[in-house]
């Protein structure tokens, strides 16, 4: 009597095998590798009569990167700062010259008709009040993500755009990046079959990277615009830690969600021209990091993303966590039924699995056959074996990487395609839309985690269901 009754650990050392390239059977499975460089345009320079006055209103870790980035398109100069810390004001004079005119109300940056653009990189709660002003002002603006700090001036910020008829960029820069242009490619060409999941994690383990910044030893209500910082806020005695770690209190922040989850929104609608999910379900807590803050160190969110024309229905899975004892680390993958995009700083990796065959072994393995009477097995068996007669073929797993430059930033591309639209008038690649349907997923996960509920919400109204 053939062998029939085979045990689950010759069933994974089978499986183990045929991962590992080693033969067990008629099929052999192999991996075939090779790599591509992406190139990004090259920076062209503009006419010293089209220079653009930029004004930068918040400097902190972002504010400084912003107008760093930006700098480099050529034709743009930076007129005027305002940040609400005076330190930051003497930091931007010592950075970038001290002919730069430096105050700690935004709205004398706004009043500047040398001043074309802003860069907006405040506190999420400021968001939404300073961009609608500069639209107003006449400027055109670069938002910093999340797009607003509330799910109800997603569509104010929205309508001063359409009625000011200014250029309005969102900041999460992965959507001009050249590694999401190839990873969109990808998927369009439907080289990793059906999507049916998208994952993705950014783990942290420090300090700083639990937003938990260095305050400077002068700070104090003579060397901060408290009143100013506050805003829309609830009132509060001035408070130091508040100020310098704002994104660890709900006042101003959006919380992991608005910090994180807000750039793999925007990348996945890019790369999938997806307009939201349906319904956002999210958990967490603040089990690390009791420091004093009121937002969770650890979150998790579960999407789900209805069929559309442009991609089928898939579920996102995110997840964060501030205190991973594993060392942090990210990944990013688009998953479909025949392969895996797969999207890191600076690459992109395309896997894709050859098409399947049960092998013998595998039928006779793990498998309900042994239970079935000898008679039936062997019928079974006959059957099997008329329709896969044996074969020796070399199937294999195919991978591609896809690899940016030495150096690559994305934030570069974004800010060549806001200061392109400034001098064109032309349109951006996150307007408003765009970059409330990015923001909205990820503050309503917070919502979510608050109220430990389900959330409903129509990516196309941009409305809670």
């Amino acid at each position: 009597m053939e062998r029939s009754e085979p045990s689950r650990r010759d069933f994974l050392r089978w499986s183990a095998a045929s991962l590992l390239g080693v033969s067990v059977g008629p099929w052999v499975l192999a991996r075939s590798s090779k790599a591509e460089m992406l190139h990004p345009e090259p920076l062209r320079p503009g006419p010293p009569s089209d220079t653009i006055g930029l004004g930068m209103i918040g400097m902190g870790i972002m504010g400084f990167g912003n107008a760093r980035t930006a700098l480099q398109i050529p034709g743009v100069r930076l007129v005027a700062v305002a940040d609400c810390y005076d330190g930051r004001l003497v930091r931007t004079k010592e950075v970038f010259g001290p002919e730069v005119f430096t105050t700690r109300d935004y709205r004398e940056v706004l009043a500047r008709t040398d001043v074309d653009a802003v860069v907006i990189s405040t506190p999420d709660h400021l968001h939404a009040q300073i961009a609608i002003e500069a639209m107003e002002a006449g400027k055109d603006v670069y938002l910093e993500k999340p797009m607003v700090q509330r799910i109800e001036d997603g569509l104010r910020v929205i309508e001063a755009e359409r009625r000011t008829g200014r250029v309005l960029i969102v900041g999460s820069q992965r959507v001009s990046s050249i590694l999401y242009a190839k990873a969109r490619e990808l998927f369009r060409a439907g080289a990793i079959g059906q999507l049916n999941m998208v994952e993705a994690y950014m783990n942290r383990n420090s300090a700083i990277g639990a937003w938990q910044y260095t305050i400077p030893p002068d700070a104090s209500p003579q060397t901060v615009d408290w009143e100013r910082f506050l805003g829309p806020a609830p009132r509060r005695p001035f408070d130091a830690v508040r100020f310098f770690r704002w994104r660890n209190y709900w006042d101003y922040g959006t919380g992991i969600p608005g910090d994180l989850f807000v750039h793999l929104f925007s990348g996945i609608h890019y790369v999938l021209d997806a307009l939201g999910p349906t319904h956002i379900y999210a958990s967490g807590g603040l089990r690390f990091w009791k420091d004093g803050r009121d937002v969770p160190d650890v979150m998790a969110g579960l999407y789900e993303y209805p069929d559309t024309e442009s991609h089928p229905s898939f579920t996102l899975s995110l997840k964060v966590n501030f205190a991973n004892g594993g060392g942090g680390g990210e990944a990013f993958r688009f998953i479909g039924d025949e392969g895996m995009i797969e999207i890191g700083w600076n690459q992109v990796r395309l896997s894709k699995l050859p098409p399947r065959r049960l092998s013998e072994q595998e039928f006779r393995g793990w498998n309900s056959l042994s239970t079935f009477p000898e008679a039936m097995q062997r019928q079974l068996l006959e059957a099997f074996r008329a329709e896969n007669p044996p074969q020796r073929e070399v199937s294999e797993t195919q991978e591609v990487v896809y690899q940016a430059p030495p150096g690559y930033d994305d934030r570069l591309d974004h800010f060549r395609n806001f200061f392109e639209a400034v001098r064109t008038r032309g349109k951006v690649v996150e307007d408003g839309a765009f970059g409330f349907r990015a923001a909205a997923p990820a503050l309503l996960s917070n919502t979510s985690y608050l109220e430990h509920r389900v959330i409903g919400w129509d990516p196309q109204t941009m409305q809670l269901t």
